[in-house]
């Protein structure tokens, strides 16, 4: 082994026990030194990205884009969309029913009163397939054309042709479906895309002398209408009872006429029955008088065929037979002659009279007869 003195070729070591150049291969690069800023710089464009990129159209909307200020021809549904960042622009347009609010309406009347509406709701609905034509047209802001504005004017418009009382009260339920229809026949024309759903309108404010007014006129209106409706009231009540009093003597003539035609249907069951009876006792009586002119008649032909000058001499001599008497002297007393001549004017007075009741039977029969036939109409 060799020792030599003079200066050492070996490199002095540091502290750590590295020379120069093993410290020069061990130092870190500067791209690591710089990784965190690195994923700083990403995450904050991923961020930024996702930020003006991603967006989300809700439900019940249509989004509807801009790209440099023009619109562009298409449309996205509810959900998840993805735009250019910087250069597209959106607007989620609603497409379900929503209620426009219009406050503090002023108007005049045809009689010059100003009124106010308080509140008038619009109830409207835009349509999903005519969403572009509508915003292409009108802008985001389309209700402010043909809803606010145009309600007002509508309301305006229908004031000034009322009058107070027109608006306030006798016409006042016809406000609403005339404001809708105004509303929608434009929109028809102009804008089909937007559907008037329904119109609500308040009571309107009037000024409050003009109440006090109204008020007053109102109370009076109501009495007069009270002391009317009273006065119809009598009069019905008047109508009923005439109405009652004549359905009364109706009756009562009704009863007096069924009672008359009982009564005269008696009468004539009574008249029937009578000349039933007469036609049976005139049929009887006459019976009886052609027995009795019959018999009379028998009999007449009886005393005709029996008084003979020979039977009346031979009834003389039965007269005389019965009457027998005594006389003494050369001739009969007259007294006999004469009662001989009276019995004999007797037998014919007899004769006569039983002609004379027989003639006078057969013209009373004649008679009857006639009268009977008469009655018949014959």
């Amino acid at each position: 082994m060799n020792s030599q003195s003079g200066p050492s070729n070996r490199v002095p070591l540091t502290g750590d026990g590295l020379g120069p150049a093993d410290r020069r291969v061990t130092a870190p690069s500067p791209l690591y030194l710089n990784l965190p800023i690195y994923i700083s710089i990403i995450a904050i464009a991923v961020a930024l990205f996702i930020k003006t990129a991603v967006h989300q159209i809700p439900e019940g909307h249509v989004g509807v884009y801009w790209r440099g200020g023009v619109l562009l021809h298409r449309t996205t549904s509810p959900g998840i969309r993805v735009r250019l960042p910087l250069l597209d622009t959106f607007e989620a347009i609603q497409t379900t029913m929503q209620t426009d609010r219009l406050t503090d309406i002023l108007c005049g009347t045809k009689g010059g009163v100003t009124i106010t509406f308080d509140n008038v709701e619009v109830v409207n609905r835009l349509r999903r397939d005519l969403v572009y034509e509508t915003i292409r047209d009108y802008g985001v802001q389309y209700d402010r054309i043909w809803i606010y504005d145009k309600a007002r004017h509508e309301i305006s418009q229908l004031c000034s042709s009322r009058t107070l009382e027109e608006v306030y009260i006798t016409q006042f339920d016809q406000i609403e479906g005339q404001l809708k229809d105004a509303l929608q026949a434009d929109c028809n024309r102009y804008a089909p895309g937007i559907e008037i759903i329904a119109v609500r309108v308040s009571k309107p404010t009037i000024p409050q002398s003009v109440l006090d007014n109204y008020v007053a006129m109102e109370v009076e209106r109501t009495r007069a209408m009270v002391a009317l409706e009273r006065q119809r009231v009598m009069e019905r009540e008047a109508e009923a009872e005439r109405i009652k009093e004549v359905s009364q003597a109706r009756r009562v003539a009704e009863t007096s006429a069924i009672q008359m035609q009982q009564l005269l249907a008696e009468k004539e069951a009574q008249r029937a029955r009578a000349e039933i009876d007469n036609d049976i006792f005139l049929a009887q009586q006459k019976a009886r008088a052609d027995a009795e002119k019959y018999r009379l008649e028998r009999e007449a032909e009886g005393l005709r065929s029996k008084l003979t000058p020979q039977y009346l001499e031979y009834e003389l001599i039965q007269a005389l037979t019965n009457n027998t008497k005594i006389f003494v002297g050369d001739r009969l007393p007259s007294r006999l002659l004469l009662d001989a001549r009276t019995a004999l004017r007797g037998v014919f007075a007899a004769l006569e009279t039983t002609e004379i009741e027989a003639t006078a039977a057969e013209a009373e029969s004649e008679q009857q007869e006639q009268q009977e036939q008469e009655e018949l109409g014959y």
